[in-house]
C-alpha cells in the first residue's frame, strides 16, 4: 500500500504486513472504548434499564433503573420535581449529572459529576453489593488522578441525601490539610444543589455541628460528616458512624502507639454489617508489608470482607497521546511495550507510556509511579535486594499453616523443657508448622535458624525457622516447614529454638550470635546463656574462632559474612532453591534493600527477621553433608569467620 490514514486518531504510515494487522486491531480496540455514556438519558449506566418514553417532565426518552419503575410512587408522578426526586433516589449516575456541582482538576471550572470509566467500574461494584442488600465493603488501589476519592465520597453523600436520614460518615485522610478540600467539595455541592429537588426538611448547605471543629451536618438530612486525618486519631475516635471513607491508608504512620490497623479496627468496629453501612479504603501503594498492603492481599485472595479494586494508569482516559507514525512506534518497542499491546492496550495507550517513560532513569520507577498491575503498583524495585518478579512467583508455594501453637515440655527452660516435648496446639500460638517432622530419611535432614530479636513488642521479632533440607517433589529442595515468631527474653528464646531441634529429629541448630555475644544486651548475660543450652542439647553450630583455632558457638553476622548470606540468598530465589511457604517471608525480601551507603537493611518501617533466620539456615545447610548419612549429632563448622 501507499499510505493509510486512520480514522482512529489520524495514524499515518507507510508498509504493508504485521502494522497493517496492528492498525486494523487498534481501530477495533479503540472502537470498543466509545462507549455512549449519557447519564441524563440512563445510556451506558450501570443496572437493569427500562426504556420510557418522553413525557412533559422527562425530556426525551430515558433509560430508567427498573427498581425505580417498579416504585409504588412511580404511577402518581405528575411533575418534574417528583420525577426528579424519585429518579435521584435510584440512580446515582443520574443525580450526580442533574444535582452535584465539582471543580473541575484541570480547568478549575464548576462542572457537573460525570463519572469517568475508572470512576464508573468502582462504581459498578457499590452499585452490584448495594441492590443485593449487602454491606459496602471495598478496599481501592489506585493510579493517580482519576478521581476515587472523589466517587467515593459523592456516593456517600448520595446515601445521605437520598437514601437514609440520621446516617453519619466519616472521612479521614493521610493528613489534616485534606479536610479543608473535602470541605470545600461538600460544601459547593450542598451550595449549589437545586433546591426543587432537594428532600429535606431544612435548604440544603454544610453546617457546622454543635460547634465542633471537625464534624459537619447535612442540614435538612441530620447526616453528620467528621472530616479527620490520620494526624490525630483521637479526634474521630468514639463517634456513632455508619460508613468510613479511610483514604491513602498505605501512608497513615505504624507506631507502637498507634497503629492504622487498630485504628480502622476501633473506628470500623462500630460500624453494623447491614445495608447501606460502608467501609472504603483506598490509597497509591507505599511498599510492602504494611497494613494496606496485607488487607490487599486479603481482599485479592477472597478472604476478606471488601471486594478489591485496581485501577491501572490505562484505564485513564488523561493516559492517551495521538500517534503520529505508527511503524517508528511499533518498531521502537521493547518487550515490556509489546506485552502492553498483548494485553489488549491501544497504541495511543503505548504511546503515552513510550513518551512518559523517558522522563524516568528506570523502568522500575515508571512502574511504581504508573503501574499495569497490582504488583507493580506495590513494588519499588530501584533499591530492591531480590527481584521482585522472583519473588513473586515464589508467592504460589504459600500457603497458611495446618496448625498453630507451641512446643511444650515440662519446664519453660532448662533440662527439664526437653522432657516430655510434644507439640501443644493453639491458634494464639506463636509456632506455625506447615510439616510435622518425617524420620524416614535419617538424621541432618532439618536445620533450625535462629534471629535473636528483642523482648518487647515495640523491638525486632525473634525468629526460629526449621528448614527442611530434602524438601519438594524431588525430595532435595530445601523447604520452610515450621517457624516461631515473637517477642520474649533470650533465654526462653534459646530453649525454645534447641526445643524445635529435639522435636525436628535433633535438628542443627544455627543462633545469629550477636545478641549473645554483646557484653550485656537488655541484661542477658551473653554466651552464658548457650552455653547452658549445649549441655543439655549438643548439636549447635559452631565456627571458627578470630584467632584461626579453636571454635566459637553460633554464626556471627558481620559485613562480610551478611554479604554471603545475602548472595546466597539471592541465588536461591533466582534458582527457586529453595520452598518458601511465609508470605510475611517473600514481603520481607520485596523490602530488603541496599542503602545508600551499600550496606543491606530492610526499608524504613519493615523488618528483616524471618529473612535473616533463612539466609543463614540456608548457607549453613548448604555446607552439610548429605541428609541421611550415620545418625550421629555433629557439630558442623563454617570456613568464614
Amino acid at each position: 500500500m501507499e499510505s493509510m490514514d486512520d480514522l482512529n486518531g489520524g495514524i499515518v504510515m507507510r508498509g504493508t504486513g504485521v502494522i497493517d494487522e496492528v492498525l486494523a486491531e487498534n481501530g477495533r480496540r479503540n472502537e470498543a472504548l466509545r462507549v455512549r455514556y449519557e447519564p441524563l438519558k440512563g445510556r451506558g449506566c450501570h443496572g437493569e434499564r427500562v426504556r420510557v418514553a418522553p413525557r412533559e417532565w422527562n425530556d426525551g426518552t430515558a433509560y430508567i433503573p427498573a427498581a425505580m419503575k417498579r416504585d409504588k410512587g412511580y404511577k402518581r408522578i405528575r411533575t418534574e420535581a417528583e420525577w426528579v426526586k424519585l429518579r435521584c433516589r435510584y440512580d446515582f449516575e443520574y443525580w450526580a449529572a442533574k444535582c452535584v456541582t465539582i471543580k473541575d482538576k484541570t480547568t478549575g471550572a464548576d462542572i457537573a459529576f460525570v463519572p469517568n470509566a475508572p470512576q464508573r467500574r468502582v462504581l459498578a461494584a457499590l452499585e452490584e453489593d448495594r441492590l443485593a442488600g449487602k454491606p459496602l465493603r471495598m478496599i481501592i488501589l489506585k493510579a493517580r488522578q482519576w478521581g476515587g476519592s472523589t466517587l467515593v465520597q459523592l456516593y456517600m453523600a448520595w446515601i445521605q441525601i437520598t437514601q437514609k436520614e440520621n446516617w453519619n460518615s466519616l472521612i479521614c485522610a493521610h493528613v489534616k490539610d485534606t479536610a479543608a478540600t473535602i470541605r470545600g467539595m461538600f460544601t459547593k455541592m450542598l451550595d449549589r444543589y437545586p433546591e426543587a429537588y432537594w428532600d429535606g426538611e431544612a435548604t440544603p448547605a454544610f453546617r457546622p455541628f454543635e460547634r465542633t471543629l471537625n464534624t459537619r451536618v447535612i442540614q435538612g438530612r441530620g447526616c453528620k460528616v467528621t472530616l479527620g486525618s490520620s494526624e490525630n486519631q483521637d479526634a474521630v475516635r468514639g463517634n456513632d458512624y455508619s460508613m468510613a471513607h479511610l483514604s491513602e491508608v498505605a501512608f497513615w504512620k505504624d507506631t507502637a502507639q498507634s497503629s492504622p490497623g487498630e485504628f480502622i479496627r476501633a473506628v470500623c468496629g462500630g460500624i453494623n454489617s447491614t445495608p447501606l453501612t460502608m467501609i472504603v479504603l483506598e490509597s497509591t501503594a507505599n511498599g510492602i508489608g504494611n497494613y494496606f498492603h496485607k488487607e490487599w492481599l486479603r481482599a485479592k485472595k477472597g478472604e476478606s470482607d471488601k471486594r478489591g479494586v485496581f485501577v491501572p494508569w490505562y484505564e485513564i482516559e488523561i493516559y492517551r497521546k495521538e500517534v503520529k507514525d505508527a511503524r517508528a512506534l511499533w518498531e521502537s518497542l521493547d518487550e515490556y511495550e509489546r506485552g502492553l499491546w498483548e494485553r489488549g492496550l491501544t497504541l495511543e495507550m503505548i504511546q503515552w507510556y513510550h513518551d512518559k517513560r523517558a522522563e524516568y532513569q528506570s523502568a522500575e520507577q515508571m512502574h511504581a509511579e504508573y503501574p499495569t498491575t497490582d504488583e507493580e503498583a506495590f513494588i519499588a524495585t530501584e533499591h530492591c535486594v531480590f527481584n521482585p518478579e522472583e519473588v513473586e512467583r515464589m508467592r504460589a508455594d504459600c500457603n497458611e499453616a495446618f496448625e498453630k501453637g507451641e512446643l511444650a515440655g515440662e519446664a519453660v527452660t532448662g533440662e527439664m523443657s526437653m522432657e516430655g516435648l510434644r507439640w501443644a496446639g493453639s491458634p494464639l500460638g506463636g509456632m506455625k508448622i506447615w510439616s510435622h517432622p518425617e524420620r524416614a530419611r535419617g538424621e541432618r535432614r532439618y536445620v533450625v535458624g535462629v534471629d535473636v530479636g528483642g523482648r518487647s513488642i515495640t523491638s525486632d521479632w525473634s525468629v526460629i525457622v526449621v528448614i527442611d533440607r530434602c524438601g519438594g517433589d524431588d525430595g532435595a529442595t530445601a523447604e520452610v516447614v515450621a517457624q516461631w515468631r515473637g517477642h520474649c527474653d533470650h533465654d526462653i528464646l534459646a530453649w525454645k529454638a534447641v526445643q524445635a531441634g529435639r522435636y525436628w529429629g535433633n535438628a542443627l541448630v544455627v543462633f545469629e550470635s550477636n545478641t549473645f555475644e554483646s557484653e550485656n544486651i537488655e541484661g542477658d548475660p551473653g554466651l552464658y546463656i548457650l552455653s547452658q543450652v549445649k549441655r543439655y542439647y549438643p548439636n549447635i553450630y559452631h565456627r571458627r574462632s578470630d584467632e584461626g583455632s579453636g571454635k566459637r558457638i553460633g554464626f556471627h553476622t558481620n559485613r562480610a559474612t551478611k554479604s554471603m548470606i545475602i548472595n546466597g540468598m539471592i541465588a536461591r530465589v533466582r534458582e527457586r532453591g529453595y520452598i518458601e511457604r511465609d508470605e510475611g517471608a517473600l514481603n520481607e525480601l520485596l523490602t530488603y534493600q541496599v542503602k545508600n551507603n551499600g550496606s543491606y537493611g530492610a526499608q524504613d518501617g519493615c523488618h528483616d527477621d524471618m529473612l535473616m533466620a533463612r539466609a543463614i539456615a540456608l548457607h549453613v545447610a548448604s555446607g552439610m553433608p548429605a541428609a541421611g548419612n550415620d545418625g550421629n549429632e555433629t557439630r558442623y563448622y563454617s570456613k568464614f569467620w
